[in-house]
């Protein structure tokens, strides 16, 4: 069996690996070839070019980079067709996956599965009909997602979400984080402003704000800031002047951040997939963000959920509160804090239910991707 897989970013490089590990175990020949970073390649693949070459966000980023962006497509498709494999396996970063797979299929039959479901659930529903065209199944990460999917005309298959393998800290190791910060068994409360520059500067002074009446009600609250190293300069920055002294830490120390979250009583956290990983630490939390006008504007009246928050989405209950947009104000957000601070308990049921239903306890989701894939390919030869 011979693969061509594609991965553009770090999430999509783990994705990748756990994948390929899988077909791995269920087709000991398996063959690789593609583009992904440093996990796929101890997995065994030898990137055509860096990933990073491929890795841009936002629309100034891709226009900056169109040509060079634009010469890659064209040459992983053309590799691809030349390749011949048995399937093309191509992981989120759409801008680049979804154009690779459309030349693919304009010159060829060859079975094209992209891996993470476009959002159709939350806006812009009229991508999954544009995906059909070149895609024939999409592995999913939610259990809510494969009717959107099948609804345009691909399989789809629901596989787990990859924090259900995410390693968890020990009780013992907790306590060992409170004692080597000095923080003891007093209040102890996360705040998670973001990964990006733009999250980090529109968020850390909201959040500062929400800390203040917080900090008069409980005194001997402390705070820690786990910060993504890219922008770990601008957090500690953004943080220098607020009351609580906070604690900023480095993400990338997985150690110290999986004891963080346990030792955690309460987060305040920018929307986005680290609600899961406050969920699998069973960590209760409030959720928080803010966009440019424009960016409101627009994403406001497309929105077709009433909560993004993924917690409350997986669990079907609306237990997490959650400040958007316009809703994104300090006093708000603070009197949610408090209350979370003070039963955090009501919030421990849709965190279980959360973990139970992205996988936890079943087989890993890269083995589950792995098998979608190869059903997958099995019914399409039946068929044909």
């Amino acid at each position: 069996m011979r693969v061509f897989i594609i991965a553009g970013e770090p999430s999509g490089d783990k994705l990748g690996a756990a994948l390929m590990v899988g077909l791995q175990t269920l087709v000991p020949e398996v063959k690789f070839e593609g583009i992904g970073g440093a996990r796929m390649g101890e997995a065994g693949l030898q990137s055509r070019f860096p990933m990073e070459e491929i890795s841009i966000m936002g629309i100034s980023e891709i226009l900056s980079q169109y040509r060079h962006l634009k010469r890659r497509i064209s040459e992983t498709a053309d590799a691809i067709i030349a390749d011949k494999p048995d399937v093309l396996i191509t992981i989120d970063l759409p801008e680049f996956s979804l154009r690779v797979a459309k030349l693919v299929k304009a010159k060829s039959h060859i079975r094209c599965v992209h891996y993470v479901a476009p959002t159709v659930w939350a806006w812009r529903a009229g991508r999954a009909a544009k995906m059909a065209r070149h895609i024939d199944q999409v592995l999913a990460l939610f259990p809510f997602e494969p009717p959107y999917m099948e609804a345009a005309g691909m399989r789809c298959d629901f596989v787990g979400h990859p924090v259900v393998t995410d390693m968890q800290a020990s009780e013992t190791e907790a306590q060992e984080f409170r004692a080597e910060h000095g923080i003891s068994d007093a209040p102890l409360a996360l705040v998670l402003p973001g990964s990006r520059r733009g999250e980090v500067g529109r968020l850390a002074p909201i959040f500062g704000q929400v800390l203040e009446p917080v900090l008069k009600v409980t005194p001997d609250l402390r705070v820690v800031i786990p910060a993504a190293s890219p922008v770990e300069y601008l957090v500690r920055e953004a943080v220098k002047d607020w009351p609580c002294n906070p604690l900023v830490i480095c993400s990338e120390d997985k150690t110290q951040k999986r004891a963080a979250f346990k030792a955690a009583d309460v987060a305040l956290a920018a929307s986005g997939t680290v609600s899961l990983e406050l969920a699998a630490a069973g960590t209760p939390m409030v959720i928080a963000y803010d966009m440019n006008w424009l960016s409101r504007q627009i994403i406001g009246r497309m929105l077709k959920v009433d909560t993004v928050t993924l917690v409350n989405l997986v669990s079907d209950t609306r237990a997490v509160p959650e400040f958007i947009g316009a809703d994104c104000v300090p006093e708000r957000i603070a009197e949610a804090l408090l209350q979370v601070m003070n039963d955090g308990a009501n919030q421990n049921e849709a965190m279980r239910v959360t973990m139970r239903r992205l996988g936890h306890g079943g087989d890993a989701p890269g083995l589950r991707a792995a098998q979608a894939v190869l059903d997958g390919l099995s019914d399409h030869q039946t068929l044909n």
